[in-house]
């Protein structure tokens, strides 16, 4: 379930694009590539993969689409990972009782 979203966050373009837009609530695909490195064309590419993913909603506003952050799916990676994490802990609090023994 994750996967998609490691994915599409491994890209340092679309990190930017997501944090531009958890900083400004909506964007356009036009606004976004005006403080990017890349083409409108490039920035709506990586909408997609974002949008595929999860971590973004598009919605026709007339001739615009705008674009916000899902932040349910982030929290519920992150919720994913202090899981993971608390079962490593668990492990190697088990393999330090075991070396101590």
């Amino acid at each position: 379930m994750t996967d998609g979203v490691f994915a599409a966050l491994a890209d340092p373009t679309r990190w930017r694009v997501l944090t531009l837009l958890a900083e400004r609530g909506e964007a356009t695909a036009t606004t976004l590539a005006g403080d990017l490195p890349v083409s409108r064309v490039a920035v709506v590419k990586h909408l997609g993969v974002l949008d595929r993913a999860g971590l973004v909603e598009a919605r026709r506003s007339g001739r615009e689409v705008r674009y916000t952050v899902r932040p349910e799916r982030l929290g519920a990676t992150a919720r994913d990972l202090a899981a993971i994490a608390v079962e490593w802990d668990a492990r190697l609090a088990a393999i330090k009782r075991l070396a101590e023994e």
